[in-house]
C-alpha cells in the first residue's frame, strides 16, 4: 500500500516542502530510505522501528518499506524526518487513515521509547507550511511556542508517537495551541531591555555621543584607546539604547536562531536585539557562516543587533575583509559546488582596539615603547577598505582622576534611547510608508532627496574632502552621519555644525598613529 506524508526541510534560513512517500510490499521487514538522506536520516529506520514497537503496535511480518524523500535531488540532513516517516509507515499498513494525511505537515525526532524530541528550524517549516496552503502542523512540544507565532496555522504539540496516532485517527481529540507572543509585543512595545546602563560608565562623554549617533542611524563604529579606558564597557551597553524590536523583526530573528539551533525552549521567541562578541581566535566559518552543511555564523547571529569585535586588530585580516560584503549588502552568501546559501547579516559593527601593540601610543601618562614601524604594521591588520566602511572612528582616552572619583552619574541608557527613538521616528516619517531604512542605508537617490546640502555646507564638506583625502564612499558616509546628527538635533536641514561633527569621526588614523 502507498502513503504520503508532508514535512519540511531547511535550506539556509528558509524551508521547503518534503514529501515522505512510503510503499509497502513483500519482503523481509526492511526499511530502505532513498532521496539523498544523510547518515542521521538513514539511521531513522532503527529509531522508527523501536518507537513503533514502544507504542505496542505490531509491524506486519514479511513486509518491506521503501521510503522516498522527494524532491530526491536535495540532500536531507538531521533527525527531523523521524516522525513523518513513522506516520507514513503506519498509514501504509492501514493502521492510520491515509485520507487525513494531506491536511497535515509533520516534523519531529523520535526516541527509542516513542518520545518526540525537538528539532531545529521549526519556525521556517511553519512559514513554508502556511505558504503551501496547509492549515495543520504537528510539532514536538519543545518547538510548540516557536511554531505558534504564526497566525492562520493550527499547531498541534505532541510529546509521544501515540498522541500523533490518536490525533490523526480523531482530529477533534486535541486542540491546537495558541501563542500570546504577538499580544505581549503589542502590549509592551517599549519593554525594558536587559543590558548594562550607560550611567555606570564614568566620563567618556564624546564616546557616548558617538555611540548614540551610531544607534540612531545604524552607523558602524570603531573605538581606539589604551587598555582600561572603557571601550568594552561602552560596547556592551550599545543594545540598550537601540530601538526595541518590532514583532516582524523578532519573528525574523527567531527563525534565524531556530535554524542555528540557538533558540531557547522556554520563550520560543527572540525578544531582544542580539549582542555577539566572538573571540579573535574564531574560525572563518564560525564568524561568517559555512561548514559542510552551512549554518549561520556570528555575523548572521548578530543580525538586527550588535557585532562587537573586541581587540579588532587581533583578528586575521582575511576574517575582517570577509565582512566587506555583509557591511554593504546586509547579507552573506556562502557558495558551494551544488548550492548557494544566503543568510541575513544586517548588523551594527562595533570594533575596539588599542592604538599600538603596547597600547599606550598617544597616552599622556604612560610611555609608548613601540616603534613607528611596529605601530604601522599593527594598524595594517585592518585594511583600508574596511576602515572606509566604518562610519564613526573615535578615540577613547584615559579617564582622568576627577572623572574617576566623581559620584555624579552620567546620562542613563533610557534617556539616550529616548533621544535615539526620536531620531528614528524622524527618519521613519521622512520615508514612504513601509519603506523604512536607517540613514546609514540610504542609497544615492535617497541621499539626493533627504541629504540636501546648502552652499555653506558644501563648502565645509569640500574643504574636509581636500584636507583629509576622503574617498567617494567616505564623502557619502559623512553626509549620512550629518543627516543622523541633524535628526538628533530635531533639525530639518543639515547645517555646517552637523557636517563638522560628522567629519570629526573620519580622521582617526591621522590623529592616533601620527
Amino acid at each position: 500500500m502507498y502513503s504520503r506524508v508532508y514535512s519540511g526541510a531547511v535550506n539556509g534560513v528558509d524551508a521547503y516542502r518534503i514529501e515522505v512517500e512510503v510503499d509497502c510490499s513483500g519482503g523481509m521487514g526492511q526499511i530502505n530510505i532513498v532521496g539523498l538522506p544523510d547518515a542521521a536520516v538513514k539511521e531513522s529506520q532503527e529509531r522508527v522501528r523501536s518507537a513503533i514497537r514502544a507504542c505496542e503496535i505490531l509491524m506486519p511480518a514479511a513486509k518491506k518499506w521503501t521510503v522516498n524523500l522527494a524532491p530526491a535531488d536535495t540532500r536531507k540532513e538531521g533527525p527531523f524526518l523521524d516522525l513523518p516517516i513513522a506516520v507514513a509507515i503506519l498509514s501504509s499498513t492501514g493502521q492510520l487513515p491515509v485520507e487525513r494525511l494531506a491536511d497535515f505537515w509533520i516534523v519531529g525526532e523520535l526516541g527509542l521509547d516513542g518520545a518526540v524530541r525537538g528539532v531545529n528550524g521549526v519556525l521556517a517549516t511553519a512559514i513554508a507550511c502556511k505558504a503551501s496552503g496547509a492549515t495543520n502542523l504537528i510539532v514536538p512540544e519543545a518547538n510548540a511556542h516557536e511554531a505558534a507565532l504564526l497566525d492562520g496555522l493550527n499547531v498541534y504539540a505532541v510529546s509521544h508517537l501515540k498522541q500523533v496516532c490518536t490525533l490523526l485517527c480523531s482530529p477533534t481529540s486535541m486542540n491546537p495551541i495558541y501563542s500570546y507572543a504577538r499580544e505581549r509585543f503589542k502590549a509592551c512595545p517599549d519593554s525594558p531591555v536587559e543590558f548594562p546602563d550607560f550611567s555606570e560608565v564614568k566620563g567618556q562623554s564624546n564616546a557616548k555621543r558617538a555611540l548614540m549617533i551610531a544607534a540612531a542611524g545604524r552607523h558602524n563604529v570603531i573605538m581606539v584607546g589604551p587598555p582600561g579606558s572603557g571601550k568594552s564597557m561602552l560596547a556592551q551597553r550599545m543594545p540598550g539604547i537601540m530601538p526595541q524590536l518590532s514583532f516582524d523583526e523578532a519573528l525574523e530573528l527567531t527563525k534565524l536562531y531556530s535554524v542555528a539551533g540557538r533558540l531557547s525552549e522556554k520563550t520560543g521567541v527572540v525578544s531582544q536585539r542580539p549582542f555577539r562578541s566572538p573571540h579573535h581566535s574564531a574560525s572563518l566559518p564560525g564568524l561568517v557562516g559555512g561548514g559542510s552543511f552551512p549554518k549561520p555564523g556570528e555575523i548572521s547571529l548578530s543580525h538586527l543587533g550588535v557585532l562587537f569585535l573586541d581587540e579588532m586588530t587581533e583578528f586575521p585580516r582575511s576574517h575582517l575583509d570577509s565582512l566587506r560584503q555583509p557591511m554593504e549588502t546586509g547579507s552573506v552568501t556562502i557558495s558551494r559546488a551544488q548550492s548557494c546559501f544566503t543568510f541575513p547579516a544586517n548588523f551594527l559593527l562595533v570594533g575596539a582596539c588599542n592604538p599600538c601593540p603596547c597600547g599606550y601610543r598617544g597616552d599622556p601618562l604612560k610611555y609608548c615603547v613601540c616603534t613607528p614601524n611596529q605601530a604601522d604594521r599593527y594598524w595594517a591588520r585592518i585594511s583600508g577598505p574596511i576602515l572606509d566602511r566604518i562610519d564613526i572612528q573615535i578615540e577613547v582616552g584615559r579617564i582622568n582622576e576627577i572623572e574617576m572619583s566623581s559620584e555624579v552619574s552620567g546620562e542613563s541608557s533610557e534617556i539616550m534611547r529616548l533621544k535615539v527613538m526620536r531620531a528614528v521616528e524622524r527618519q521613519r516619517a521622512r520615508l514612504p510608508e513601509g519603506a523604512f531604512i536607517f540613514n546609514s542605508q540610504l542609497g544615492q537617490a535617497e541621499l539626493r532627496r533627504y541629504c540636501r546640502l546648502s552652499t555653506p555646507v558644501r563648502e565645509v564638506l569640500a574643504k574636509a574632502v581636500s584636507q583629509l583625502g576622503l574617498s567617494a564612499r567616505a564623502y557619502d558616509r559623512v553626509r549620512r552621519i550629518s543627516r543622523t546628527i541633524a535628526d538628533l538635533s530635531d533639525a530639518d536641514e543639515i547645517e555646517p555644525l552637523h557636517v563638522l561633527e560628522a567629519v570629526k569621526y573620519r580622521h582617526l588614523r591621522m590623529s592616533t598613529c601620527a
